[in-house]
């Protein structure tokens, strides 16, 4: 009892000596901040000190709770707190948070490595500690809702919801607003001096910013501020401004859109690109934009786009411009209206399973790409030959097993402004039907069961003219429509198991709505239209076929050695068809189709020449002649197997996907019985395929009274000769890569990685089966790969940068038909047209990358269009330039701009002017 006594009074001694603010815990390491709480939260202050709205709160009970849940008077909810070290409660009011403090106050959270609050005056303070070598960390970051501030010291008033804050950082949309000092309002804005703000990342030490005399900030509605001007790389710029205005709203809301300045040689100065856009609601939004140059060239456009959820989404676009060019009243004064269409629709799959909508409409006058002032730096638009656009609907009746389809097609050439419209291309087509099969089959399929029909009908209507014809056109007059209707029969059955047999009968029936009559011309020597008659023709003809197929397989197993060990296997497939049709001649005088007109030529004779009225029109009349043909068609198909020295998996390559050829004789005939005989070959390598087609004419050529040279009646066999190869053409097209020499001089991880998956799934395959998905065999195709270059570990670039070169061939042989025939082998000579084209990039670091596209045509022995950018990513700015030196459109164009959208008139940027025909010095 004794001994506790004289500990009490020790105690009780200590407390009487030293001073309250002893008692309070503290981490000094070091700093040069304030320790006393008092200054800590009454630094020397303006007049206006947060001290004076603060209001008294209740007590604290001495303990370490981590948060007070109960109301404080005069605050309008509870204040909690906590810290992951300790907090300490000193005379005053003053409550100390140590390690990692937070404070939460409705909306408001605080956090820091050290926070002190006045219990009495409702306010608190919030700073980071400093350790040996001047380092800061754990500076106050404070949130006012989804507003966050970082800061390096922070004084702050819950009542008032005042506060003072040094080096505030907060972001506001693409950018930041740093300051030294600031004060922040009942209303949370920020008012400063000598701001900045930036929309680099670092915005500590940021690569650029505008240097802020006065700011007022409104978080995430928008900055106001005086004069300012902008710093590069800490290097002030001379280009200033009395003051600017960015707006933050994130909520969407319409707007004004800032034009972009333009100066062109041919138009003058103007403002392009500038307008309002309209956030009508969430699933559509509208723009306006207008350009005006100072020669007296403008456009107008519109822009929207819309998007139902699960149900369709598209982007609709307008375009009219008026080009003026030249003098007024001089010879080179031009002017011209243009118009553009952009028309883009898409359906859910979802949205209806047995109805479908679609749009892809780029429609424009001829000359709209070549007067657009944003296309004569793009080489692709200004040599675009051809544009195509459709509009499609199609819906389909399960149960009726009907699909009903239409199209509107527009084909553009933008060469000799044509165009071929077709309004409305409607299909309808009935499924396969067996009209024969039993509902409640019993016992063996009957063999009239067998029996299919279907049903496809057309319906076309189109035009080909001008493009400023169009709208001047007659419907009747210089439209083509009709309507053709096919019903093929057709039923398979199996003789001598083997043998496939197959049937059919072939009904077209075509509906045309006119006919010309034509008489023979002496004056022009050939037949002449004399008059068109508009009614309802009904046109028909039919066929019947008869084709016998089979399969023929081998296999073979090579004996050498390591052919035993690998355990190799090839198959050979053969498929022979022989077909056998007959067809009347409808060309008889009692269907109609085709008329005999008699006259006397120009030396006396008496002539006879035949026509069909209904030739040239949207469906063509049935042919002339009887057939009765027979046609024998053959492919082959060869196929490895072997077994991996890897594992004991099987690998499957095709050899010959597919050789085969084809030809018929018309025994109906008078003379001229066989076909051209027809060759295909089919070759297939993991995923790239090689296919060619080739025809070799039967009948030979042979000399007429004049010299001339004609297609005989002879065979090309009779003269000893195979048959006359017609030509051929073809493109060929490779890609290389980083991949590319890892896979030929190199082990490929990856795809060893890929082959033993692949090996697991067919470990157990039999090495004589080869009816198996060849599918399965290993790609290798390159994958395209994204990548970035990488610094070694001394830090140098490591030469390894992803790059790809594509290579792109395409040949042509035909006969030359102007040159001399060789009279001895009875040969025209052959004319090879073939051009190169080749593009590619590569990523040389991080940040540089160049791109390229070029190639040559070896007829005319010129480069194509060639274009040739480079790129460089300098963090918060973008350096970019383009250049086309050769070609029909030359240009170059170097521009340097702020990455951030709100800063796209932040840019310098030289070009070209837009004449085609740039001389180069």
């Amino acid at each position: 009892m004794k001994a506790r006594t004289i500990i009490s009074l020790v105690l009780l001694l200590l407390f009487l000596i030293f001073p309250d603010d002893a008692m309070a815990q503290r981490r000094r390491r070091g700093e040069s901040f304030s320790d006393s709480p008092r200054e800590l939260l009454n630094p020397t202050a303006p007049a206006d000190s947060l001290s004076n709205d603060s209001i008294p709160l209740p007590a604290i009970p001495d303990s370490l709770a981590v948060s007070d849940s109960k109301k404080k008077d005069g605050l309008n909810a509870p204040v909690e707190y906590e810290a992951n070290d300790s907090i300490v409660f000193t005379a005053g009011g003053y409550v100390h948070l140590y390690g990692s403090g937070k404070v939460n106050y409705e909306k408001i959270e605080l956090t820091s490595e050290i926070i002190s609050m006045n219990m009495d005056s409702s306010t608190v303070f919030a700073r980071g500690v400093q350790d040996s070598i001047g380092n800061v960390t754990g500076t106050p970051v404070f949130k006012d809702g989804d507003t966050g501030y970082e800061t390096k010291t922070m004084r702050y008033n819950f009542k008032s919801k005042r506060g003072y804050i040094s080096n505030v950082v907060t972001q506001q949309g693409e950018g930041y607003v740093t300051g030294n000092n600031a004060k922040k309002g009942t209303n949370d804005e920020l008012f400063m001096q000598h701001g900045r703000y930036t929309t680099c990342d670092h915005h500590d030490h940021p690569h650029f910013y505008l240097q802020m005399t006065r700011a007022k900030v409104r978080p995430k509605k928008n900055v106001v501020t005086g004069p300012a001007y902008l710093v590069v790389e800490d290097v002030p710029l001379p280009f200033a401004v009395p003051f600017f205005f960015f707006p933050f709203n994130s909520s969407y809301s319409s707007g004004f859109i800032m034009p972009t300045y333009m100066d062109d040689s041919s138009r003058g100065f103007g403002l392009t690109g500038g307008g309002y856009y309209f956030a009508i609601d969430d699933k559509k939004d509208m723009k306006l934009l207008a350009d005006i140059y100072t020669r007296g060239s403008w456009a107008l456009a519109v822009e929207s786009n819309y998007i139902k959820r699960y149900k369709y989404s598209g982007a609709f676009q307008m375009n009219y411009q008026v080009t003026k060019t030249g003098d007024k009243n001089a010879d080179d004064y031009l002017v011209s209206k243009d118009f553009k269409v952009v028309w883009s629709h898409r359906q859910d799959a979802k949205a209806s399973p047995n109805s479908s909508f679609s749009a892809q409409v780029n429609f424009s006058t001829s000359s709209y790409e070549r007067q657009n002032v944003n296309n004569l730096y793009n080489p692709n638009l200004m040599a675009q030959n051809t544009k195509t656009s459709s509009v499609s609907y199609s819906r389909t009746f399960p149960e009726q097993k009907l699909t009903i389809s239409s199209t509107f097609n527009i084909a553009q050439s933008m060469r000799d402004s044509s165009i071929a419209v077709t309004l409305p291309d409607m299909n309808i087509s009935l499924s396969r039907l067996y009209p024969f099969k039993r509902k409640r089959a019993v016992g063996q399929e009957r063999w009239y069961e067998k029996i299919s029909l279907s049903y496809t009908g057309q319906l076309r209507n189109s035009i080909t003219t001008k493009d400023d014809q169009l709208f001047k056109s007659n419907l009747v007059k210089d439209w083509k429509n009709g309507m053709s209707h096919s019903i093929p029969v057709s039923a398979t059955f199996t003789a001598f198991k083997y043998f496939n047999i197959t049937p059919s009968f072939n009904y077209r029936e075509k509906w045309l709505t006119h006919k010309v009559e034509q008489e023979w011309s002496a004056t022009d020597n050939r037949l002449m239209p004399t008059d068109t008659i508009y009614g309802f023709y009904r046109l028909y003809d039919y066929d019947m076929s008869l084709s016998l197929n089979t399969k023929l397989y081998g296999m073979y197993q090579p004996l050498f050695k390591a052919a035993k060990e690998r355990e190799v296997m090839i198959r050979h497939v053969f498929t022979p068809q022989i077909s056998l049709s007959n067809a009347p001649d409808f060309g008889a005088s009692h269907y109609g189709y085709w008329e005999t007109v008699e006259y006397i030529d120009a030396n006396g004779m008496p002539r006879t020449q035949t026509y069909s009225p209904y030739a040239g029109q949207i469906y063509s009349p049935p042919g002339q002649g009887k057939r009765q043909s027979i046609s024998f068609d053959v492919a082959n198909n060869i196929e490895m197997k072997y077994k991996s020295l890897k594992d004991s998996t099987y690998r499957k390559v095709s050899i010959i996907d597919e050789l085969g050829g084809n030809i018929s004789y018309n025994a109906a005939a008078d003379s001229m019985n066989w076909s051209n005989l027809n060759l295909r070959l089919r070759l297939k390598y993991g995923k790239k395929t090689f296919s060619m087609n080739a025809v070799f004419a039967t009948y030979a050529y042979e000399f007429n009274n004049k010299g001339e040279v004609y297609v005989g009646k002879k065979t090309e066999w009779s003269y000893g000769r195979f048959g006359r190869f017609q030509g051929w053409s073809n493109s060929f097209s490779y890609t290389l890569n980083n991949d590319t020499f890892k896979k030929l001089f190199g082990k490929d991880k990856d795809k060893d990685e890929k082959d033993n998956k692949k090996g697991g799934k067919d470990s157990n395959a039999d090495p004589n089966d080869l009816d198996s998905d060849l599918n399965d065999e290993e790609d290798t195709t390159p994958e395209k790969k994204v990548e970035k270059a990488q610094a070694g570990a001394d830090g140098y670039q490591e030469f390894k940068m992803p790059w790809s070169f594509n290579i792109n061939y395409r040949i042509n042989i035909t006969e030359n038909r102007k040159a001399d025939i060789n009279p001895k082998s009875m040969r025209y000579p052959y004319k090879v047209t073939h051009n190169l084209n080749c593009g590619g990039n590569i990523k040389l670091s991080n940040k540089w990358s160049v791109t390229f596209n070029s190639g040559y045509d070896f007829e005319y022995k010129k480069i194509t269009q060639t274009t040739f950018s480079i790129s460089r990513d300098l963090h918060c700015w973008n350096m970019s330039a383009s250049l086309t030196p050769f070609g029909v459109y030359k240009s170059y164009n170097f521009t340097i701009r702020a990455s951030a959208s709100i800063l796209q008139d932040l840019k310098w940027e030289q070009r070209s002017q837009t004449q085609s025909n740039i001389r180069w010095y």
